[in-house]
C-alpha cells in the first residue's frame, strides 16, 4: 500500500466516523426533540405554559374537504378539575356553557363575559349526564340516580318528563336532543350510569341484565307519550339530527368496533338504519360518545379509550369519510357548539374542559 492510499484509507476511516457520530447525534437530538415535544403537549395547558406557535398543531386535516382549521385560533383548556365531565349545552340567551360532572353529581357553568366558571350550578344534580335546551330555553336534562329525563321551568322548578317505560325503569338516560319542528325529545339509554355507584346507583334487577334493552326514545312534544324508536343498537349513547332534521345520527359504544348510525327520520318513527362509519383509526379502536352536527352536513365526534394520536374529536364528512382530528390530551366525552356564531367547539374530557374556534358553526342551537 503506497503512502497515499494509506492516507486516503485514513481519511476515509475518519468521514466514515464522522458520520456515524453525526448521525448518532442526530438521532439523538431528534428522540430528545420528540420527546419535548410530548412534554410540552401534555403541559400545554399548565399555567404559564408557552403560548402555542400558529397554526394550532393539534387541529389536523386529514382530507382537503377538511376547511374548517382557523389558522389563529388554538385549543383552549377552560376547565380543569373535575372528575368525569359530560353532557356540554350552550345557552345562547345567558352566553354560558353548561356541562355536568356525573360522580360529582353536580353541574357547573362556563360564562363567557369573563371567563368565569360557576362551580354548584346546580347541586345535587341527580348525577345528570346530557343537557340541552329546547327552544323555548328551558334546560331537559338525563338523570342516572333516579333514571329519568327531566326539565326545569321558567320559575325553577323542576318537571319529570319521563321515568319509565313499559311498566319498567330505565337503566339510566344518557344523552338528549330537542326537534323544533314538534318540540320532540329524544334520548338514549345504554344505562352506564347503573353499572355501579359511582356515576348514580347499580341496577337492583337480580341479574346481569338492565331493566331495558338499551334503546332509544322520543317523547312526543304535545302529549308527552314515550315511544322506543329502535332498540337495534348495544350501547346507543350521543345523538344528533342532521342540520335539516331529516336523519338522525347515534353513537353506538358498545359494539365490537365502536361506531356512528344513522337513520331516516320518518315523522315520529325512523327507518333504513345503517352504519354511518366506524372509529377505528391508525390501527385504533377507540370509542364515539357525544356527537353534533355542522351547517354543511359534517358530523363532529368525541373519541377516546384508544389513547395518545385518537382521543379527542374526530370530523367525518356527509358520507362517512373521516377529513380531520383534533387531538386532546384527555378522553373526549362530548362535545357542542357555541359561541355568538355557534362556531367555538366546547369539549368535554375526562377531567376539564377544552375549546376552539373553528370555520364552520354548529347546525342547532345547542
Amino acid at each position: 500500500m503506497s503512502k497515499d492510499d494509506s492516507l486516503n484509507g485514513n481519511k476515509e476511516q475518519l468521514s466514515r466516523r464522522h458520520f456515524v457520530k453525526s448521525l448518532t447525534a442526530g438521532t439523538v437530538g431528534l428522540m430528545a426533540t420528540s420527546l419535548a415535544s410530548k412534554a410540552q403537549d401534555a403541559s400545554r395547558y399548565l399555567p404559564g405554559a408557552a403560548p402555542v406557535r400558529y397554526p394550532e398543531p393539534d387541529v389536523i386535516a386529514l382530507d382537503k374537504r377538511f376547511t374548517y382549521k382557523v389558522g389563529n385560533a388554538a385549543i383552549e383548556r377552560i376547565y380543569t378539575g373535575g372528575r368525569w365531565v359530560e353532557g356540554p349545552a350552550w345557552n345562547a340567551v345567558g352566553r354560558y356553557l353548561l356541562w355536568s360532572d356525573i360522580p360529582a353529581d353536580e353541574q357547573l357553568r362556563y360564562i363567557e363575559e369573563d371567563n368565569h366558571v360557576s362551580r354548584n350550578f346546580r347541586k345535587p344534580s341527580g348525577n345528570s349526564n346530557g343537557n340541552t335546551f329546547d327552544f323555548q330555553g328551558r334546560q331537559v336534562s338525563c338523570e342516572h340516580l333516579a333514571r329519568r329525563v327531566v326539565r326545569y321551568e321558567h320559575d325553577g322548578s323542576l318537571t319529570v318528563l319521563t321515568d319509565s317505560f313499559g311498566g319498567k325503569s330505565y337503566n339510566a338516560p344518557n344523552d338528549v336532543v330537542v326537534n323544533p319542528l314538534d318540540d320532540s325529545i329524544w334520548f338514549t339509554d345504554p344505562g352506564y350510569g347503573s353499572l355501579g355507584w359511582y356515576e348514580g346507583t347499580k341496577a337492583n334487577t337480580g341479574s346481569s341484565q338492565p331493566y331495558q334493552k338499551e334503546a332509544i326514545y322520543r317523547i312526543d312534544g304535545q302529549t308527552g307519550k314515550v315511544t322506543k324508536l329502535t332498540d337495534d343498537l348495544v350501547k346507543p349513547n350521543g345523538l344528533c339530527f342532521s342540520a335539516d332534521y331529516k336523519k338522525l345520527y347515534a353513537a353506538d359504544s358498545g359494539a365490537d368496533t365502536s361506531l356512528i348510525r344513522v337513520w331516516d327520520i320518518d315523522g315520529t318513527k325512523v327507518r333504513n338504519g345503517k352504519t354511518f362509519c366506524t372509529m377505528e383509526y391508525d390501527g385504533k379502536k377507540g370509542g364515539a360518545d357525544g356527537i353534533r352536527a355542522d351547517i354543511h352536513g359534517n358530523i363532529w365526534s368525541s373519541a377516546g379509550w384508544a389513547g395518545e394520536g385518537f382521543d379527542g374529536v374526530h370530523i367525518f364528512a356527509p358520507n362517512g369519510d373521516r377529513i380531520g382530528l383534533i387531538k386532546l390530551p384527555e378522553i373526549c366525552s362530548n362535545l357542542c357548539f357555541g359561541g355568538e356564531h355557534r362556531n367555538r367547539l366546547f369539549m368535554t374530557a375526562s377531567q376539564s374542559v377544552y375549546s376552539v374556534y373553528v370555520g364552520t358553526q354548529g347546525a342547532h342551537i345547542t
